[in-house]
């Protein structure tokens, strides 16, 4: 949000700098009304923050290899991912053992980890189809449900078993969500290890030669 932010000042300043010199120009060494100046100044700011907006986009699509249409139906998911996520944060906070709190720390950490990755890098949805279509779905519904059962106070056997399977089926989740998370990292430990390889045949290649009679002792 913060990079989004930045980028947007920054196009918002080369076009009202733009508007400013145009307006200088068209006022002062054309000689044209203050207010007709003023309009056709900001007219050709709007120009090019358009302009400038829509290169910004261009580059970002090109950058990660996507269509238009593809981004538009990423980006719907997340807002819906985003929402799902805020109702995890939400049963988090109505935790009251320290297992369940635990498991709601560990849960809310993957899928914000998740969901700032794919935020990111918007190619990666497809690696994690499984965790927003499916699991973190999944994890929404029991942990409201666990936070639901844990809030009342009657003392049953049989809401009491209610909540260790619950919890039980949250831990498989979580063990899961795991998985999604090492699926979505996969093309970095890939990359990471032929780096690694090349870096190791680099210095096997260039690695001097032994001086002769050169021994341990």
């Amino acid at each position: 949000m913060i990079v989004k932010f930045v980028y947007v000042m920054g196009r918002m300043l080369v076009a009202c700098s733009l508007s400013f010199v145009a307006w200088l120009f068209l006022f002062f060494g054309f000689g044209q009304p203050f207010w007709l100046s003023a309009a056709l100044a900001l007219a050709g700011g709007g120009v090019v923050f358009g302009v400038l907006t829509a290169y910004a986009r261009y580059a970002f699509l090109k950058k990660h290899q996507l269509t238009r249409k593809e981004y538009a139906y990423i980006r719907r998911n997340l807002r819906e991912a985003q929402g799902k996520i805020r109702r995890l944060q939400k049963a988090f906070v109505q935790v009251r053992s320290i297992q369940t709190f635990r498991q709601m720390l560990v849960i809310n950490r993957l899928a914000r980890r998740i969901y700032t990755i794919v935020k990111r890098e918007p190619k990666r949805f497809y690696l994690a189809e499984r965790f927003f279509f499916y699991h973190l779905d999944s994890l929404v519904e029991l942990t409201e449900k666990h936070a639901f059962l844990a809030a009342q106070s009657v003392n049953d056997d049989h809401l009491l078993q209610s909540l260790r399977e619950t919890s039980r089926m949250i831990d498989q989740l979580i063990a899961t969500v795991e998985k999604d998370l090492a699926t979505l990292l996969s093309t970095d430990v890939e990359h990471l290890q032929f780096e690694l390889d090349v870096a190791k045949r680099t210095i096997h290649t260039w690695a001097p030669p032994l001086k002769e009679g050169s021994s341990d002792q």
